[in-house]
Parts: structure tokens; sequence; C-alpha cells
């Protein structure tokens, strides 16, 4: 792979995607949220979808699709309604609307930051204070009592404030490499082994990917960001792994462009208390549309636009666990809280159930996209990359 190329590709890409919304930062300033700014908007929703197609790597492609083609497409179209992480009175100024716009995180609020103005201050105050104000996933599934500590301990305060580059991440880094051999001897290990290790790879990787990126936002805005991932492992249910553990920014996303809709839609039909059941079923059905075309993106080998193929594993894999959460909702609320299962069984069994069906249906796409021997390539040639960079590095110090 020309990762030469594909790196000046990428750098191309991201420019172009932060001119487009620069755009659409001044398209709000002058076109009332409604029909005539989706019209207006609809063009860079249609650059955003296109521009991962210059890419065909995994890490680089990858996370771009998901970004770009996904949630910034969504964002945009909440914005042309008023709604959403974009959408605030008074409006956000540009230097927050582009990172809010391109990357998948939510601010906390905070009294102060240090590298803003006072004017821009205040912006993130209304804005975050506005997103923190009600949980989202509150609203998709309506049992508020069932909040673990570990998730409340878990969140970043104004009092004490995770670190981004921890101890948790320097373990992964090195559960990867240890990941990363065993590759080879993928012949002689069981095929269930190998798959359970894709898990692991998909999860760090995600994990890594998402500090980087507040790492980043940290030091060129001075934000502090909501974590997306909240130790998945030890999710109690199904309701406790999608809406408060997994990939945050996801459900955050999907609550106001589909969830409440679909409420607002079926609500006269069959009443709000189980129109939530649908909407659950109905936002996870265009959450595995959504992966679906993020496969698309991942799996082609060349800077082109060609035939899509869905496998659709992935998308019987989050219809199955829309259906399954949307029973286990309305099971609540049949119960209204009478009885649960003690956490010692449900843990277990929401394990379990997480990896018997992603390892039945979620990674064997990722398998079919050759995500992962995309990716093991992709390594190695960034470090040979980064060999012949240090032997040059270190051939000019000697010459000296």
């Amino acid at each position: 792979m020309d990762m030469e190329g594909e790196f000046k590709n990428f750098i191309m890409i991201w420019i172009i995607a932060a001119a487009t919304m620069c755009y659409c930062h001044t398209i709000g300033k002058f076109i009332p949220h409604g029909k005539a700014r989706l019209v207006a908007i609809f063009p860079p929703i249609l650059i955003l979808l296109l521009l991962p197609l210059r890419l065909i790597s995994i890490y680089l492609g990858g996370p771009t699709s998901f970004f770009l083609g996904w949630l910034s497409t969504f964002k945009l179209i909440l914005f042309a309604l008023g709604k959403g992480p974009l959408s605030s009175n008074p409006p956000l100024p540009l230097s927050l609307f582009l990172p809010l716009s391109l990357l998948p995180i939510k601010l906390f609020q905070t009294q102060h930051q240090p590298n803003l103005s006072k004017t821009q201050n205040s912006h993130i105050n209304l804005t975050s204070g506005k997103l923190l104000e009600k949980t989202d996933i509150d609203n998709l599934t309506p049992d508020n009592k069932d909040v673990s500590r570990n998730t409340e301990n878990s969140q970043i305060t104004e009092k004490g404030q995770k670190s981004t580059i921890n101890y948790a991440y320097v373990t992964m880094v090195f559960v990867l490499a240890l990941l990363i051999p065993l590759y080879p001897m993928k012949e002689i290990l069981h095929p269930k082994f190998i798959l359970f290790l894709y898990c692991l790879y998909m999860y760090i990787g995600l994990e890594l990917i998402f500090g980087m990126i507040a790492l980043l936002a940290r030091k060129v805005h001075g934000l502090e960001l909501e974590p997306q991932f909240n130790e998945p492992y030890l999710c109690t249910s199904l309701q406790d792994f999608w809406g408060r553990r997994w990939n945050l920014m996801v459900t955050r996303i999907l609550h106001p462009t589909i969830y409440e809709p679909v409420v607002n839609a079926s609500s006269r039909a069959i009443g709000r208390k189980w129109a939530s059941v649908l909407a659950i079923v109905a936002t996870f059905t265009v959450s595995g549309l959504m992966h679906e075309l993020v496969y698309y993106y991942i799996k082609r080998e060349k800077r082109t636009w060609g035939t899509w193929e869905p496998s659709w594993d992935s998308m019987c894999f989050f219809l199955l666990h829309g259906v399954c959460l949307a029973i286990e909702v309305a099971f609540k609320k049949a119960l209204k809280g009478k009885w649960q299962l003690p956490r010692l069984v449900s843990w277990p069994l929401t394990v379990a159930f997480m990896f018997y069906t992603a390892l039945w249906l979620f990674v064997p796409a990722l398998v079919r996209c050759h995500v992962y021997e995309k990716g093991v390539r992709e390594l190695n040639v960034i470090a040979e990359l980064g060999k012949d960079f240090y032997g040059l590095l270190r051939s000019l110090c000697f010459h000296d």
C-alpha cells in the first residue's frame, strides 16, 4: 500500500471537510433552521459521504468514514432542523463548531477554559450545560434507576478529570502488541479463539483512536471531553451496555435523529409508553445500515466508487440486539422495577450474550471485509516507515 499517498489524501480530505463545515457554520448565521437550511446543507452532506472514498486504509479510512460519513452527516441534519450539538443559543463560535461537527466528542460543562476568550467560555457553558442536562439514553430506555455506580464514578468532573493517557491505555497497547504476533498462527488456533482475538483487537483499537482524539482536542482547544467507552466489559444488561458503556456518541446522535421522530410518530397509535419500544428497534435498524455503509468504505481496495454488496451480518446483529433490548425494556416497564436479576447473575449473562452474538454475526462481517488482514499489512508498512525514519535520524545524528 502506498501509505505516503494515503497520508496526503487523508490530509486533503480533512481540509476539505473543515472547509465544508465552515460553509455550514456561515449558512447557520443567515438561514434559519428548517427546510431552507436543510436544502442549503444537502451539498455538504453529499461531500462528506464521498470524501471517505479517497481512502482505502483501515487506520485512516475506517475512522474517517465513521466520523464524516456517519456522525458528521447526522449532526448536519440535526443542525438543519435546529437540533443537536451544533445548535445552541447563542450560536457556537467557529472554533467550537469545527471540532464538534467533525469529531466524535461531547463537551463537559466547565466554568472556564484557559485558552478561550470570555465569549467563547459562555458558549461552552451554555452548550455543554444543555447537553449534560439530560442523559439521552435515559430517554431511549426509561429505566432511570438502572445507572450503575461504576458509570457514575467514571464520569469526568470539575474536581477530578481522567487522564487521557493512563494505565488503561498502557495496558491496551501492551495487549495489542501481544495480539499481533498471534495473527500468523491463526491456522493452528481454534476459529472461535481467532474471532475472540479480533473482538479484542477492535475494542482496543477503538479505545486508542478515541483516546488520541481526546488528547488532541485537549492540547489544541484546551477542552475536556467525555469518554466514548465506559468499561463495557462490566455491563449488567443490554440497556446498560448500549446506553451507558459502548460508543456513547452514536447513542446521542441516533436519539434525536431516529428515536425521537419514531416515538412522536407512533405515540398516537400505541401510546408514548410503548412507542419507545418500537423506536428502539428502528434506531438499531438504522445503526445496522450505517455499519454496513462503513464496512463498504473500509473493504474497498481501490479509491473509486464500487458496487455496494452488503453482507447483512452486521445488520442482523443490530436487529437482534434491537429486538432483545426492546423486550428487556418492555419487561422493565411491566415489572415497574419490582424485581431484577442480581448483578452476579446479570453480568455474566450479558457479557456472554454480547460475546456470543458478536462472534456469530458482527466479527464474521468484518472478517469478510478483510479488515484484519488489511490492518496487519498496514501495521507492517507503518513499522517499516518507522524504521526508515529512525535510520534517517540516526544517520543524521551520526553524520553531525
